[in-house]
């Protein structure tokens, strides 16, 4: 067992993200580990760009209300304590609501053959982001 070292907290690049962003990096398992965890802060308003994970993504709400959007144009309005998957290779963007900072951890894997794990695309339009929200999250069958 080992305490890891903790890196200084960094603000996310402006190519995947519009607004004030910072995350701090939790975990960057090394081999055998792929797991990787941030805890990433949003300002209003602020949100990623799309993209997708080729082994899906979980975010786990911590603090604020979350906005994650697929594009078939539903965004889910998730709420502190709730956690949300996206499978593997889905489309998807989150961000904070426009009122209200957000916090939440991002949980992913990397592929393990030195693959990019993340596929970033074009930002997310305010038209988007400013898409009718649902509470209705589809649950996952057993």
């Amino acid at each position: 067992m080992k305490f890891v070292e903790q890196q200084p907290s960094s603000k996310a690049p402006s190519d995947w993200f519009t607004g004030d962003v910072w995350w701090d990096v939790i975990h960057a398992g090394q081999e055998p580990s792929r797991m990787r965890v941030n805890m990433v802060r949003f300002s209003p308003g602020a949100r990623t760009d799309w993209h997708s994970h080729v082994l899906g993504q979980t975010l786990h709400v911590v603090s604020g209300v979350a906005l994650i959007g697929t594009r078939d144009g539903t965004i889910f309005e998730a709420r502190p304590g709730e956690t949300v998957t996206c499978p593997p290779g889905e489309e998807h963007w989150h961000g904070a609501a426009p009122d209200r900072f957000m916090e939440h951890l991002a949980l992913w894997e990397a592929k393990g053959d030195g693959s990019t794990e993340t596929t970033w695309s074009e930002p997310v339009t305010d038209q988007q982001y400013n898409g009718p929200r649902t509470r209705e999250l589809p649950h996952a069958t057993p």
